[in-house]
């Protein structure tokens, strides 16, 4: 399969799983014998539940997507491991959109229409997440996004679903940061206007810093794979603002950071989500990222038996890597379907959103409920960047 095709992979067991310890974990794996459906014969009942995930696994944002597909894979092995779920094995079945608009849509109707999914995971980008939506709700078929956040990605219709906070609540929280804690009257605002997800954080945090007094001096806007922002900086850094949001991902993140800093611009920087990759560090630079900050979903530090026990399992799996928080809202998805099967009794997909709609369960990134627009209402964290390394500084409660 050559770089440009989707890849596809099929992890159903623990042997499997195992045996593709020492690849990527996304390389092929062929489904293991003895079942039924797409697996093979077998007793009726005792078939493969057929999970779909659509991740960016190449591409700009390929970091996030990988991440999410480990936490993912991880989860699948060790329910399958405890016995699966009603007496079956999960098998889930993905593939990589590559970053790229359009391809998820193609992705979940293959999952749909091909291979009868009962549910469908994904995606971590707002914008792949709204594509696929519509046609997950056209199909019944209940769609979870472990970490998509903005709004209306579940407005698309009661069958689409996340396990993370969205961006209104996120964009009040870095507005707060901004005022109480780094104590900024005057902020700038440089923003993606090509994702849905950079847009929206930044009206949110826009609304949210003047409404509590704050001033916005001066918006610039960027697209995303820009590489030169020194006309955009020069212009904020003529505004003279206090601080500068920066609502993006981290790809064009880092080199605007890195490139602020060359411009001789000190005052702190700060963003959401989209910066939480180890990427950012290496393109900024330690230096740079010197009074700059972001809020996330999760620290692998945290003092809770559910993170600690995933942080511990994810590490065994991946050679010693540490997860983020892409990688703990992607476990924490597999655990959410899981545990509303076990609920409705049912592999049926009415019955999951049913059971769905009802989730209260604490797992690796804190504990899930949905509210009326099937989000989750949940602690954000505040990470720094000191000495070349991520630092948490503190939990913020919605």
């Amino acid at each position: 399969m050559n770089a440009a095709q989707p890849r596809r992979t099929f992890l159903t067991t623990v042997a499997a799983a195992a045996a593709a310890t020492a690849v990527l974990p996304w390389s092929g794996c062929k489904p293991s014998e003895g079942g039924s459906g797409a697996a093979g014969g077998g007793a009726p009942g005792t078939e493969p539940i057929q999970v779909g995930e659509f991740c960016s696994l190449t591409g700009t944002e390929a970091t996030f997507g990988v991440s999410s597909h480990e936490g993912t894979a991880l989860a699948i092995e060790e329910i399958n491991q405890a016995g699966g779920v009603l007496g079956r094995k999960l098998q889930l079945l993905h593939e990589d959109n590559r970053s790229t608009a359009g391809e998820s849509v193609t992705i979940v109707k293959k999952f749909i229409n091909r291979d009868k999914v009962v549910a469908v995971l994904g995606e971590v980008a707002s914008g792949r997440s709204l594509e696929a939506g519509p046609v997950c709700q056209a199909a019944g078929i209940p769609m979870i996004s472990p970490s998509s956040t903005n709004p209306k990605v579940t407005e698309v219709g009661d069958c689409v679903f996340r396990v993370c906070f969205t961006d209104p609540f996120q964009g009040r929280l870095i507005a707060e940061f901004a005022r109480k804690s780094l104590k900024l009257s005057r902020v700038a605002v440089f923003s993606d206007v090509s994702s849905a997800y950079g847009d929206g954080l930044r009206q949110y945090f826009s609304d949210a810093f003047t409404a509590t007094g704050g001033q916005i001096v001066v918006q610039q806007k960027y697209s995303s794979k820009d590489k030169d922002f020194k006309a955009q900086l020069t212009a904020i850094k003529a505004a003279n603002p206090e601080g500068i949001c920066v609502p993006g991902y981290y790809n064009e993140v880092g080199l605007i950071v890195k490139q602020a800093r060359e411009l001789g611009i000190t005052v702190p920087m700060f963003g959401g989500d989209g910066w939480e990759a180890p990427e950012l560090i290496q393109i900024a630079g330690g230096e740079a990222l010197k009074n700059t900050y972001y809020s996330t979903h999760f620290s692998p530090i945290q003092d809770t038996p559910e993170a600690k026990k995933f942080v511990a399992a994810y590490k065994a799996r991946y050679n010693g890597k540490t997860p983020d928080a892409m990688a703990a809202l992607g476990y924490d998805s597999v655990l959410v379907l899981a545990d509303a099967i076990r609920r409705a009794a049912s592999a049926e997909p009415a019955k999951i959103k049913a059971a769905l709609v009802t989730t209260d369960l604490v797992a690796a990134s804190g504990r899930t409920r949905m509210d009326a627009q099937r989000n989750a209402p949940k602690a954000a964290v505040i990470i720094t960047v000191e000495d070349g390394k991520f630092k948490f500084l503190q939990t913020v409660e919605p």
